[in-house]
């Protein structure tokens, strides 16, 4: 798999990766939008954000990049920036197809983004990544699957999976909803010609949503690379919204609430990557911070405090508005 490279990487930040749903488009429910990206979001100006944050986070060790058809134009400026380095060898690119993108660059759009896992979408969407991201393309994720997605199913789906396997591309799927736990089982059951389809799961997972963490210890024993998405749920765990425990350890350990935040995912034995959402290369570098950040039993204590249950954490998901 190509996670392999990121095994043998020296660097701390390395398990860190950078996903780009908060800069590929410019509308987004991460709290803190307007200060973040402020009113100008032209195509061409978070083109530029996205290629100075690319640049950051390599420089800084990580080298996993996570995008999505769904992310407005992610593909294209994670394409154009590949395009401008091709002698880095060492990183690792994500996308996922299942969503399409529909707010045509606009914050205010009535839908921004149709899902759809049935095989016309796929063919259609897997042809729109390959002619951005080609050979450059590690790993192709069906996005947010829930127990209910005909993709759990879908003979001729895992066909055309498989066959995009056999050419060397890792095939995974990602969750959403109070449900992961029960997707990430099912997912787990899918085999084409007796192998397991699924190589990797990206779930959310943070101090308020931790239901999904022992179905994807499952995952890693079965030997599927985890990826955590929403380490932050959003912003409501960043400052200045995350809550006052969560506060007070960021301040005994001189670090922000960000960095706490993804130090706990990273505690787990079961995760491999955990995915930055920075918007800004300022919170970019405070994310990285949660490589060094070394919790005590103590505020481990008073940080589990802090998980909601499932139906509850998603439903103010869900109220969050597009920015």
């Amino acid at each position: 798999m190509p996670f392999a490279r990121l095994a043998t990487a020296t660097t701390p930040t390395s398990h860190l990766g950078l996903g780009l749903a908060a800069v590929g488009r410019p509308g987004y429910i991460n709290l803190g939008r307007e200060k973040d990206l402020g009113e100008h979001r032209t195509v061409e100006t978070l083109r530029t954000r996205t290629h100075e944050l690319l640049d950051a986070a390599y420089a800084q060790g990580v080298r996993y990049f996570d995008a999505a058809r769904s992310y407005g134009r992610s593909e294209e400026f994670l394409a154009d920036w590949l395009k401008a380095h091709p002698d880095l060898d060492d990183i690792v690119v994500g996308s996922k197809w299942g969503y399409t993108y529909t707010a045509d660059w606009t914050t205010d759009a009535e839908k921004h983004e149709v899902k759809d896992h049935g095989v016309q979408t796929y063919d259609r969407q897997r042809a729109e990544t390959a002619e951005l991201l080609g050979a450059h393309l590690d790993l192709y994720q069906i996005h947010s699957v829930t127990p209910d997605s005909p993709a759990l199913t879908d003979k001729e789906l895992h066909a055309k999976l498989a066959e995009l396997a056999a050419t060397g591309v890792t095939i995974g799927f990602s969750t959403s909803g109070p449900a992961q736990a029960d997707a990430i089982r099912a997912a787990l059951t899918v085999t084409v010609d007796g192998e397991p389809l699924f190589r990797t799961v990206q779930s959310t997972y943070n101090a308020l949503e931790t239901s999904a963490g022992p179905a994807l210890a499952e995952a890693h024993d079965a030997g599927l690379t985890v990826i955590v998405k929403e380490g932050m749920a959003n912003g409501r765990l960043a400052d200045p919204y995350a809550p006052d425990a969560l506060k007070a350890v960021a301040e005994e350990t001189n670090t922000g609430s960000d960095a706490i935040a993804l130090a706990l995912i990273l505690r787990e034995p079961w995760a491999g990557v955990a995915l930055s959402g920075a918007a800004t290369t300022a919170q970019l570098a405070s994310n990285l911070h949660a490589a060094a950040v070394d919790l005590n039993d103590d505020q481990l204590s008073r940080l589990a405090t802090l998980a909601e249950e499932p139906r509850t954490y998603w439903e103010k998901r869900g109220r969050l508005p597009w920015h």
